[in-house]
C-alpha cells in the first residue's frame, strides 16, 4: 500500500515537471525567424511605437539601441544600430526578435520582452508578467518596420 502511494506521488511529480509552463507564444506561433502572425487585432501605430522604443522606462530599446533619425539623446551602442531595419528585417521576423530573441540567437544578451517562462533574475515587477504588451510589440513592429531608406 505505501509502495503504490510513492508510485502515485512520484507519477504525479513527474506529470507535472512533463508540462510545458504557460507560455504567451508557442511553437506553432513560430515559423524559422519568424512570428508571422499580429499578436493582436489591433494594427501596430508607428508614433506609439517609436514613443516605446525612445523611452527608458517602456520599452528600453534606446538603451541599447540608435536610430539616427529619433531625436533622443544618449542612444545606446551595445546593440547594432537599428537605422534601415525596416529594408533588412520583415516585420515577422522584427516580431520574433521583440518578443523573444533567444529562440534566433541563444545566449544573447537582449531580453525577452514578451516572455514570462524560463527567465532569470527578473524584477520583482515583471514576474509573471512580460515586459511589454501585445499591442506594444506590435507597436515597435510598426515602428522599426517603417526604419526604410
Amino acid at each position: 500500500m505505501i509502495r503504490r502511494s510513492f508510485l502515485l506521488a512520484g507519477l504525479c511529480i513527474l506529470a507535472a515537471c512533463a508540462n510545458e509552463p504557460d507560455t504567451l507564444i508557442t511553437k506553432d506561433m513560430v515559423d524559422g525567424d519568424t512570428i508571422p502572425a499580429a499578436l493582436t487585432e489591433t494594427p501596430g501605430r508607428i508614433e506609439a511605437g517609436r514613443n516605446t522604443f525612445a523611452n527608458r522606462e517602456a520599452g528600453h530599446c534606446v538603451l541599447c539601441h540608435q536610430v539616427a533619425s529619433l531625436d533622443t539623446p544618449f542612444q545606446g551602442n551595445l546593440g547594432p544600430s537599428l537605422d534601415r531595419v525596416g529594408d533588412r528585417l520583415s516585420a515577422a521576423q522584427l516580431r520574433l526578435r521583440i518578443v523573444d530573441y533567444q529562440r534566433v540567437r541563444p545566449g544573447t544578451v537582449m531580453p525577452s520582452y514578451y516572455r514570462t517562462n524560463d527567465l532569470y533574475r527578473v524584477e520583482e515587477d515583471y514576474v509573471g508578467k512580460p515586459v511589454l504588451t501585445a499591442q506594444q510589440v506590435e507597436d515597435l513592429v510598426a515602428y522599426m518596420e517603417s526604419l526604410k531608406d
